[in-house]
Protein backbone atom coordinates (compact mmCIF):
# COMPACT_ATOMS: atom_id res chain seq x y z
CA UNK A 1 0.00 0.00 0.00
CA UNK A 2 1.46 3.38 -1.28
CA UNK A 3 0.24 6.38 0.63
CA UNK A 4 0.25 9.68 -0.30
CA UNK A 5 0.77 12.52 2.47
CA UNK A 6 -1.37 15.70 2.34
CA UNK A 7 -0.78 18.93 3.82
CA UNK A 8 -1.89 22.49 4.60
CA UNK A 9 -1.00 25.10 6.15
CA UNK A 10 -2.17 27.95 8.27
CA UNK A 11 0.57 30.90 8.85
CA UNK A 12 0.12 33.67 11.08
CA UNK A 13 2.74 36.40 10.77
CA UNK A 14 2.71 39.96 12.98
CA UNK A 15 2.98 42.75 10.16
CA UNK A 16 5.37 46.07 11.29
CA UNK A 17 3.50 49.05 11.69
CA UNK A 18 3.54 52.20 14.64
CA UNK A 19 0.25 51.35 15.80
CA UNK A 20 -2.26 48.29 15.90
CA UNK A 21 -4.64 47.74 13.06
CA UNK A 22 -8.01 49.43 15.03
CA UNK A 23 -6.29 51.35 17.42
CA UNK A 24 -3.88 53.50 18.28
CA UNK A 25 -1.98 50.95 20.64
CA UNK A 26 1.84 51.33 19.91
CA UNK A 27 2.97 47.94 17.83
CA UNK A 28 6.09 46.63 18.88
CA UNK A 29 7.95 43.95 21.04
CA UNK A 30 7.78 44.03 24.65
CA UNK A 31 9.03 41.99 27.74
CA UNK A 32 7.06 44.12 30.07
CA UNK A 33 3.12 43.29 29.96
CA UNK A 34 0.61 45.41 29.54
CA UNK A 35 2.66 48.44 28.62
CA UNK A 36 1.99 48.94 25.28
CA UNK A 37 -2.13 48.79 26.27
CA UNK A 38 -5.05 51.60 24.97
CA UNK A 39 -8.49 51.55 26.31
CA UNK A 40 -9.98 50.22 22.92
CA UNK A 41 -7.38 46.92 23.23
CA UNK A 42 -9.19 45.85 26.52
CA UNK A 43 -12.50 46.76 25.05
CA UNK A 44 -13.61 48.88 27.48
CA UNK A 45 -16.93 51.03 27.04
CA UNK A 46 -17.51 53.38 24.36
CA UNK A 47 -14.47 52.60 22.12
CA UNK A 48 -14.98 52.68 18.22
CA UNK A 49 -12.19 50.55 16.29
CA UNK A 50 -10.49 53.09 13.43
CA UNK A 51 -8.57 51.17 10.11
CA UNK A 52 -4.53 51.36 10.03
CA UNK A 53 -4.55 51.81 6.20
CA UNK A 54 -0.78 50.87 6.11
CA UNK A 55 -1.67 47.55 7.38
CA UNK A 56 -4.22 47.42 5.04
CA UNK A 57 -1.79 48.74 2.23
CA UNK A 58 0.81 45.73 2.88
CA UNK A 59 -1.81 43.23 3.29
CA UNK A 60 -3.20 44.04 -0.74
CA UNK A 61 0.89 43.90 -1.08
CA UNK A 62 1.37 40.33 -0.02
CA UNK A 63 -1.91 39.75 -1.83
CA UNK A 64 0.16 40.58 -5.08
CA UNK A 65 2.75 38.79 -4.11
CA UNK A 66 1.18 35.50 -4.05
CA UNK A 67 -0.74 36.21 -7.12
CA UNK A 68 -4.29 36.26 -5.69
CA UNK A 69 -7.25 38.13 -6.50
CA UNK A 70 -8.02 41.52 -4.46
CA UNK A 71 -11.29 42.39 -3.76
CA UNK A 72 -13.67 45.42 -5.21
CA UNK A 73 -14.22 46.62 -1.31
CA UNK A 74 -12.55 46.31 1.71
CA UNK A 75 -14.53 44.87 4.28
CA UNK A 76 -14.17 43.38 7.76
CA UNK A 77 -16.13 40.91 10.13
CA UNK A 78 -16.68 39.54 13.21
CA UNK A 79 -15.81 36.50 14.60
CA UNK A 80 -17.92 35.41 17.31
CA UNK A 81 -16.82 33.21 20.47
CA UNK A 82 -15.19 33.54 23.87
CA UNK A 83 -11.74 33.34 25.20
CA UNK A 84 -9.80 34.69 27.85
CA UNK A 85 -7.39 36.20 25.50
CA UNK A 86 -10.20 37.92 23.44
CA UNK A 87 -11.41 40.54 25.57
CA UNK A 88 -14.22 41.71 23.12
CA UNK A 89 -15.98 38.67 22.70
CA UNK A 90 -14.82 38.48 18.96
CA UNK A 91 -12.49 38.97 16.63
CA UNK A 92 -12.35 41.59 14.07
CA UNK A 93 -11.00 39.31 11.05
CA UNK A 94 -12.22 38.85 7.23
CA UNK A 95 -14.19 36.04 6.22
CA UNK A 96 -16.63 36.70 3.18
CA UNK A 97 -13.87 39.50 1.24
CA UNK A 98 -10.19 38.24 2.15
CA UNK A 99 -7.64 40.75 0.94
CA UNK A 100 -6.40 37.85 -1.60
CA UNK A 101 -8.15 34.24 -2.76
CA UNK A 102 -6.98 31.95 -5.72
CA UNK A 103 -3.05 32.81 -5.48
CA UNK A 104 -0.16 30.65 -5.94
CA UNK A 105 3.30 30.99 -5.51
CA UNK A 106 6.31 29.65 -6.52
CA UNK A 107 8.48 27.88 -3.83
CA UNK A 108 12.17 26.11 -4.43
CA UNK A 109 12.71 22.71 -2.54
CA UNK A 110 15.79 21.08 -3.03
CA UNK A 111 16.80 22.64 -5.88
CA UNK A 112 13.61 22.15 -7.52
CA UNK A 113 10.78 24.93 -8.50
CA UNK A 114 7.43 23.97 -7.16
CA UNK A 115 4.30 25.78 -7.21
CA UNK A 116 2.20 26.13 -3.98
CA UNK A 117 -1.67 26.97 -4.25
CA UNK A 118 -2.95 29.75 -1.80
CA UNK A 119 -6.75 29.70 -0.85
CA UNK A 120 -6.49 33.31 0.98
CA UNK A 121 -5.29 35.91 2.71
CA UNK A 122 -6.74 37.61 5.21
CA UNK A 123 -5.82 40.89 7.57
CA UNK A 124 -7.37 40.66 11.40
CA UNK A 125 -6.23 41.26 14.67
CA UNK A 126 -4.38 39.25 17.02
CA UNK A 127 -5.43 37.96 20.65
CA UNK A 128 -3.63 38.54 24.20
CA UNK A 129 -1.15 36.02 24.71
CA UNK A 130 -1.38 33.83 28.01
CA UNK A 131 1.00 33.03 30.64
CA UNK A 132 -0.30 29.90 32.50
CA UNK A 133 0.90 29.65 35.74
CA UNK A 134 0.57 26.61 38.41
CA UNK A 135 -2.45 27.57 40.04
CA UNK A 136 -3.36 31.04 38.25
CA UNK A 137 -3.15 32.26 34.59
CA UNK A 138 -2.16 35.93 33.47
CA UNK A 139 -3.08 37.93 30.45
CA UNK A 140 -1.04 40.40 28.63
CA UNK A 141 -2.54 42.66 26.41
CA UNK A 142 0.26 43.60 24.87
CA UNK A 143 -0.66 41.68 21.58
CA UNK A 144 -4.06 42.47 21.25
CA UNK A 145 -4.86 43.98 18.29
CA UNK A 146 -1.18 43.54 16.65
CA UNK A 147 -1.85 43.40 12.73
CA UNK A 148 -1.80 39.89 11.93
CA UNK A 149 -2.23 38.13 8.34
CA UNK A 150 -3.24 34.55 7.93
CA UNK A 151 -2.15 32.78 4.90
CA UNK A 152 -4.04 29.75 3.80
CA UNK A 153 -2.77 26.96 1.69
CA UNK A 154 -4.37 24.47 -0.44
CA UNK A 155 -4.21 21.12 0.66
CA UNK A 156 -1.21 20.74 -2.14
CA UNK A 157 1.97 19.72 0.10
CA UNK A 158 2.72 16.29 0.75
CA UNK A 159 6.04 15.82 2.59
CA UNK A 160 7.41 18.22 5.76
CA UNK A 161 10.80 18.96 3.78
CA UNK A 162 7.80 21.06 1.42
CA UNK A 163 5.98 22.60 4.40
CA UNK A 164 9.17 23.61 5.58
CA UNK A 165 10.64 24.99 2.36
CA UNK A 166 7.18 26.95 2.34
CA UNK A 167 7.47 28.84 5.59
CA UNK A 168 10.96 29.53 4.70
CA UNK A 169 9.82 31.18 1.24
CA UNK A 170 6.83 33.11 2.62
CA UNK A 171 9.21 34.09 6.12
CA UNK A 172 11.70 35.76 3.19
CA UNK A 173 9.14 37.29 1.51
CA UNK A 174 7.55 38.72 4.52
CA UNK A 175 11.54 40.32 5.54
CA UNK A 176 12.13 41.80 2.02
CA UNK A 177 9.52 43.76 1.56
CA UNK A 178 9.40 44.80 5.22
CA UNK A 179 5.73 43.39 5.66
CA UNK A 180 7.43 41.75 8.60
CA UNK A 181 10.49 40.93 11.09
CA UNK A 182 9.02 37.37 10.57
CA UNK A 183 10.93 36.94 14.00
CA UNK A 184 9.96 32.82 15.67
CA UNK A 185 11.91 33.43 18.66
CA UNK A 186 9.35 36.67 19.19
CA UNK A 187 6.29 34.86 18.60
CA UNK A 188 5.88 36.54 15.41
CA UNK A 189 5.46 33.50 13.16
CA UNK A 190 2.79 30.63 14.24
CA UNK A 191 1.11 27.97 11.84
CA UNK A 192 -1.57 25.37 12.34
CA UNK A 193 -0.81 22.06 10.24
CA UNK A 194 -3.14 20.41 8.55
CA UNK A 195 -2.33 16.47 7.89
CA UNK A 196 -3.89 13.75 6.20
CA UNK A 197 -3.52 10.30 4.60
CA UNK A 198 -4.56 8.55 2.03
CA UNK A 199 -3.60 5.69 -0.76
CA UNK A 200 -2.84 7.71 -3.99
CA UNK A 201 -5.39 8.58 -6.34
CA UNK A 202 -7.99 7.91 -3.47
CA UNK A 203 -9.72 10.88 -1.78
CA UNK A 204 -8.57 12.63 0.59
CA UNK A 205 -7.72 10.68 3.90
CA UNK A 206 -9.09 12.02 7.79
CA UNK A 207 -7.66 15.62 8.45
CA UNK A 208 -6.01 16.02 11.69
CA UNK A 209 -5.20 19.72 13.01
CA UNK A 210 -2.06 20.55 14.68
CA UNK A 211 -2.59 23.95 16.47
CA UNK A 212 -0.08 26.68 17.27
CA UNK A 213 2.82 25.13 16.10
CA UNK A 214 6.05 27.84 17.07
CA UNK A 215 8.71 27.12 14.96
CA UNK A 216 9.73 25.59 11.48
CA UNK A 217 11.97 22.72 12.90
CA UNK A 218 9.03 21.52 15.24
CA UNK A 219 6.40 22.00 12.24
CA UNK A 220 9.15 19.36 10.56
CA UNK A 221 8.60 17.45 13.49
CA UNK A 222 5.18 17.24 13.93
CA UNK A 223 4.25 16.63 10.37
CA UNK A 224 7.14 13.43 10.71
CA UNK A 225 5.33 12.35 13.49
CA UNK A 226 1.85 12.73 12.70
CA UNK A 227 2.58 10.73 8.92
CA UNK A 228 4.24 7.57 10.87
CA UNK A 229 1.18 7.70 13.33
CA UNK A 230 -1.27 7.86 10.41
CA UNK A 231 0.22 5.69 8.55
CA UNK A 232 0.46 2.61 11.48
CA UNK A 233 -3.03 2.89 11.80
CA UNK A 234 -4.02 2.51 8.53
CA UNK A 235 -1.41 -0.51 7.40
CA UNK A 236 -2.65 -2.26 10.83
CA UNK A 237 -6.60 -2.13 9.68
CA UNK A 238 -7.39 0.46 12.32
CA UNK A 239 -7.97 3.66 10.02
CA UNK A 240 -11.45 4.16 11.51
CA UNK A 241 -9.28 5.20 14.82
CA UNK A 242 -8.33 7.98 13.14
CA UNK A 243 -10.25 11.13 13.84
CA UNK A 244 -10.80 14.58 12.44
CA UNK A 245 -9.55 16.20 15.77
CA UNK A 246 -6.97 18.83 17.06
CA UNK A 247 -3.79 17.99 18.83
CA UNK A 248 -0.81 20.09 19.75
CA UNK A 249 2.56 19.51 19.39
CA UNK A 250 4.74 18.46 22.44
CA UNK A 251 8.31 19.54 22.02
CA UNK A 252 9.60 17.54 24.87
CA UNK A 253 8.45 14.28 23.69
CA UNK A 254 8.49 15.13 19.89
CA UNK A 255 4.51 14.03 19.54
CA UNK A 256 1.31 15.40 18.51
CA UNK A 257 -1.31 15.25 21.55
CA UNK A 258 -5.08 15.40 21.23
CA UNK A 259 -6.67 18.38 22.78
CA UNK A 260 -10.32 17.96 21.13
CA UNK A 261 -12.41 16.78 18.27
CA UNK A 262 -13.08 18.49 15.79
CA UNK A 263 -15.98 16.17 13.87
CA UNK A 264 -18.13 19.37 13.25
CA UNK A 265 -17.06 22.76 12.03
CA UNK A 266 -17.24 25.75 14.94
CA UNK A 267 -20.31 28.18 13.78
CA UNK A 268 -18.82 31.55 14.42
CA UNK A 269 -21.68 33.01 13.68
CA UNK A 270 -19.89 35.58 11.21
CA UNK A 271 -21.38 39.19 10.04
CA UNK A 272 -19.86 42.31 8.94
CA UNK A 273 -18.32 44.02 11.19
CA UNK A 274 -20.67 47.44 11.67
CA UNK A 275 -18.10 49.96 13.32
CA UNK A 276 -15.73 49.50 9.95
CA UNK A 277 -17.58 50.74 6.73
CA UNK A 278 -16.79 49.03 3.68
CA UNK A 279 -14.92 50.95 1.44
CA UNK A 280 -13.72 50.59 -2.30
CA UNK A 281 -10.29 49.90 -3.15
CA UNK A 282 -9.59 51.64 -6.39
CA UNK A 283 -7.34 50.48 -9.19
CA UNK A 284 -4.99 53.56 -9.05
CA UNK A 285 -4.26 52.56 -5.37
CA UNK A 286 -3.72 48.59 -6.05
CA UNK A 287 -0.96 50.05 -8.92
CA UNK A 288 0.96 52.21 -6.97
CA UNK A 289 1.00 49.22 -4.47
CA UNK A 290 2.38 47.00 -7.11
CA UNK A 291 4.97 49.35 -8.10
CA UNK A 292 6.43 49.24 -4.11
CA UNK A 293 6.96 45.40 -4.49
CA UNK A 294 10.56 44.99 -4.24
CA UNK A 295 12.32 42.39 -6.36
CA UNK A 296 12.47 39.14 -4.32
CA UNK A 297 15.13 36.46 -3.08
CA UNK A 298 13.75 34.35 -5.97
CA UNK A 299 14.39 36.57 -8.61
CA UNK A 300 17.41 37.70 -7.46
CA UNK A 301 19.01 34.27 -7.31
CA UNK A 302 18.01 33.90 -10.95
CA UNK A 303 19.65 37.06 -11.80
CA UNK A 304 22.74 36.29 -9.48
CA UNK A 305 22.90 32.80 -11.52
CA UNK A 306 21.71 34.15 -15.43
CA UNK A 307 23.56 37.66 -15.61
CA UNK A 308 26.48 37.55 -13.05
CA UNK A 309 27.39 33.77 -13.69
CA UNK A 310 27.37 32.69 -10.15
CA UNK A 311 27.17 28.96 -8.95
CA UNK A 312 23.55 27.62 -7.26
CA UNK A 313 25.24 27.56 -3.97
CA UNK A 314 27.06 31.11 -3.63
CA UNK A 315 23.25 32.67 -4.99
CA UNK A 316 21.53 31.00 -2.38
CA UNK A 317 23.59 32.32 0.50
CA UNK A 318 23.78 35.72 -0.78
CA UNK A 319 19.58 35.90 -1.09
CA UNK A 320 19.39 34.21 1.58
CA UNK A 321 18.80 37.77 4.15
CA UNK A 322 18.17 40.67 2.27
CA UNK A 323 20.53 42.56 4.03
CA UNK A 324 23.26 40.23 2.88
CA UNK A 325 21.75 41.01 -0.73
CA UNK A 326 21.63 44.52 -0.58
CA UNK A 327 25.23 44.92 0.72
CA UNK A 328 26.14 42.32 -2.48
CA UNK A 329 24.35 44.66 -5.08
CA UNK A 330 25.86 47.75 -3.19
CA UNK A 331 29.34 46.41 -4.30
CA UNK A 332 27.98 45.36 -7.78
CA UNK A 333 27.01 48.96 -7.96
CA UNK A 334 30.07 50.80 -7.03
CA UNK A 335 31.74 48.63 -10.26
CA UNK A 336 33.12 45.55 -8.09
CA UNK A 337 33.23 42.35 -10.33
CA UNK A 338 30.44 40.38 -8.75
CA UNK A 339 32.21 37.11 -8.68
CA UNK A 340 35.06 38.99 -6.59
CA UNK A 341 32.50 40.51 -4.75
CA UNK A 342 30.41 37.41 -3.57
CA UNK A 343 33.61 35.77 -2.68
CA UNK A 344 34.67 38.50 -0.58
CA UNK A 345 30.97 38.60 1.10
CA UNK A 346 30.39 34.65 1.86
CA UNK A 347 33.19 34.01 2.78
CA UNK A 348 34.93 36.63 4.38
CA UNK A 349 32.64 39.50 5.34
CA UNK A 350 29.82 36.94 6.10
CA UNK A 351 32.09 35.08 8.70
CA UNK A 352 32.87 38.33 10.54
CA UNK A 353 29.65 38.72 10.97
CA UNK A 354 28.75 35.78 11.95
CA UNK A 355 31.41 35.14 14.68
CA UNK A 356 30.82 39.05 16.03
CA UNK A 357 26.98 38.89 16.25
CA UNK A 358 26.61 41.78 14.04
CA UNK A 359 23.92 43.07 11.74
CA UNK A 360 24.92 45.36 8.35
CA UNK A 361 24.24 48.16 9.58
CA UNK A 362 26.87 47.41 12.81
CA UNK A 363 29.40 46.12 10.42
CA UNK A 364 31.78 48.76 9.80
CA UNK A 365 33.60 47.86 6.49
CA UNK A 366 30.87 49.78 3.52
CA UNK A 367 31.13 48.52 0.11
CA UNK A 368 33.02 51.82 -0.72
CA UNK A 369 35.65 50.23 1.66
CA UNK A 370 35.61 46.97 0.19
CA UNK A 371 35.88 48.57 -3.29
CA UNK A 372 39.15 50.34 -2.58
CA UNK A 373 40.76 47.26 -1.33
CA UNK A 374 39.67 45.23 -4.28
CA UNK A 375 40.67 48.07 -6.24
CA UNK A 376 44.07 48.01 -4.79
CA UNK A 377 44.55 44.23 -5.22
CA UNK A 378 43.34 44.76 -9.13
CA UNK A 379 46.23 47.33 -9.47
CA UNK A 380 48.76 45.11 -7.89
CA UNK A 381 49.59 47.81 -4.99
CA UNK A 382 48.64 45.12 -2.42
CA UNK A 383 48.64 41.00 -2.64
CA UNK A 384 44.95 39.06 -2.13
CA UNK A 385 46.72 38.08 1.40
CA UNK A 386 47.75 41.68 2.68
CA UNK A 387 44.40 42.68 1.26
CA UNK A 388 43.22 40.04 4.07
CA UNK A 389 45.24 41.44 6.06
CA UNK A 390 43.67 45.08 5.65
CA UNK A 391 40.35 43.72 6.25
CA UNK A 392 41.02 42.93 9.72
CA UNK A 393 43.10 45.90 10.56
CA UNK A 394 40.46 48.12 9.26
CA UNK A 395 37.78 46.04 11.23
CA UNK A 396 39.46 46.28 14.40
CA UNK A 397 40.95 49.88 14.48
CA UNK A 398 37.73 51.39 12.00
CA UNK A 399 39.90 53.15 10.26
CA UNK A 400 39.74 53.22 6.06
CA UNK A 401 41.59 51.07 4.25
CA UNK A 402 43.94 53.77 2.87
CA UNK A 403 45.40 53.84 6.18
CA UNK A 404 47.00 50.55 5.80
CA UNK A 405 48.15 50.72 2.13
CA UNK A 406 51.47 52.52 1.94
CA UNK A 407 54.99 52.06 0.03
CA UNK A 408 56.66 50.27 3.04
CA UNK A 409 53.47 47.44 2.91
CA UNK A 410 52.76 47.61 -0.68
CA UNK A 411 53.45 44.36 -3.32
CA UNK A 412 56.45 44.47 -4.94
CA UNK A 413 55.66 44.19 -8.53
CA UNK A 414 59.33 45.44 -9.68
CA UNK A 415 61.07 42.64 -12.37
CA UNK A 416 64.54 43.82 -11.51
CA UNK A 417 64.22 43.93 -7.69
CA UNK A 418 62.47 40.63 -7.74
CA UNK A 419 65.09 38.91 -10.31
CA UNK A 420 68.31 39.78 -8.16
CA UNK A 421 66.16 38.60 -4.77
CA UNK A 422 65.87 35.42 -6.65
CA UNK A 423 68.73 35.24 -8.20
CA UNK A 424 70.34 35.79 -4.72
CA UNK A 425 67.81 32.16 -3.10
CA UNK A 426 68.88 30.38 -6.64
CA UNK A 427 72.84 30.81 -5.30
CA UNK A 428 72.57 29.89 -2.46
CA UNK A 429 70.22 26.59 -2.76
CA UNK A 430 72.41 24.83 -5.00
CA UNK A 431 71.29 21.61 -4.03
CA UNK A 432 67.47 22.20 -3.95
CA UNK A 433 68.18 23.66 -7.73
CA UNK A 434 69.57 20.30 -8.71
CA UNK A 435 66.92 18.15 -7.12
CA UNK A 436 64.61 19.74 -9.05
CA UNK A 437 66.34 19.72 -12.04
CA UNK A 438 66.74 15.88 -11.55
CA UNK A 439 62.56 15.73 -11.41
CA UNK A 440 61.58 17.08 -7.69
CA UNK A 441 59.11 19.30 -9.87
CA UNK A 442 57.15 20.29 -6.30
CA UNK A 443 60.55 21.82 -5.35
CA UNK A 444 59.04 25.09 -7.35
CA UNK A 445 56.87 25.82 -4.43
CA UNK A 446 60.12 25.70 -2.27
CA UNK A 447 61.79 28.23 -4.14
CA UNK A 448 58.41 30.50 -4.00
CA UNK A 449 58.21 30.13 -0.33
CA UNK A 450 61.55 31.49 -0.17
CA UNK A 451 60.90 34.35 -2.15
CA UNK A 452 57.79 35.09 0.14
CA UNK A 453 60.08 34.78 3.24
CA UNK A 454 62.46 36.94 1.85
CA UNK A 455 59.79 39.56 1.06
CA UNK A 456 57.46 39.17 4.24
CA UNK A 457 55.13 37.97 1.71
CA UNK A 458 54.94 41.39 -0.60
CA UNK A 459 56.22 39.52 -3.90
CA UNK A 460 53.95 39.45 -6.47
CA UNK A 461 53.05 35.92 -6.61
CA UNK A 462 52.26 35.97 -10.13
CA UNK A 463 55.77 37.50 -11.52
CA UNK A 464 57.52 35.26 -8.91
CA UNK A 465 56.41 32.33 -10.41
CA UNK A 466 56.88 33.64 -13.91
CA UNK A 467 60.39 34.79 -13.40
CA UNK A 468 61.44 31.35 -11.20
CA UNK A 469 59.96 29.36 -14.24
CA UNK A 470 62.80 31.48 -17.02
CA UNK A 471 65.41 30.71 -14.22
CA UNK A 472 65.08 27.17 -13.59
Amino acid sequence: MTLLATIGLEMHCEMKSNAKVFSRGKNGYSEIPNSNVVALDLALPGTMPTINKYCVKNALKMSMILNCEQPEYMYFDRKNYYYPDLPKGFQITQFHHPVGINGNVVIEVNGERKSILIHDIHLEEDTASLDHGFASTYIDYNRCGIPLLELVTEPCIHSALEAVAFLEHMRSVYKYTDISEADTKKGQIRCDVNVSLAEEGAPLGTKVEIKNVNSFSNVAEAINYEIKRQSELIESGRQDEIEQETRRFDEESGTTIRMRSKADAIDYKYFVEPNIPKYKITKEWLENIRTEITELALERKDKYIQQYGLSDYDAGVLVKEREVSDYFESCIALGIDAKIAANWVTVQILAYINKYELTFDQFYLKPAMLKTIVDHINSGTISSKQAKEIFFKVLEQEREPENFISKENAQINDRSELEAIINEIIANNQKQVDDYHNGKSNLFDFFVGQVMKQTRGKANPVLTKEILNEKL
